[in-house]
């Protein structure tokens, strides 16, 4: 838990941390208390790394390797088109 609150901060992640806790201070100076929720919600996003704000829905991270572009097989046989006309 300690490595992913250190760890992994990126532009979004602080934006998040910080309009998060702005939210938060601001909705206890104005006393609108329904707020808070909306602060905690958006700067746990931050601070812990989760939801979709902080770029994985899922809560992990997912990275897909790069193919080899040698590596993809095309279709041997040409491809024909047909030419459709407006009337």
């Amino acid at each position: 838990m300690k490595e992913r609150i250190l760890t992994g901060w990126d532009f979004q992640r602080t934006v998040f941390a910080v309009m998060g806790i702005f939210i938060i201070v601001q909705s206890i100076l104005d006393e609108q208390w329904f707020g808070l929720f909306f602060g905690t919600y958006f700067a746990s996003m931050g601070v812990f790394r989760f939801g979709c704000g902080a770029g994985n829905c899922y809560g992990g991270t997912y990275y897909k390797e790069a193919q080899n572009i040698s590596s993809v097989k095309l279709p041997s046989e040409d491809i024909l088109f047909e030419e459709i006309k407006n009337k």
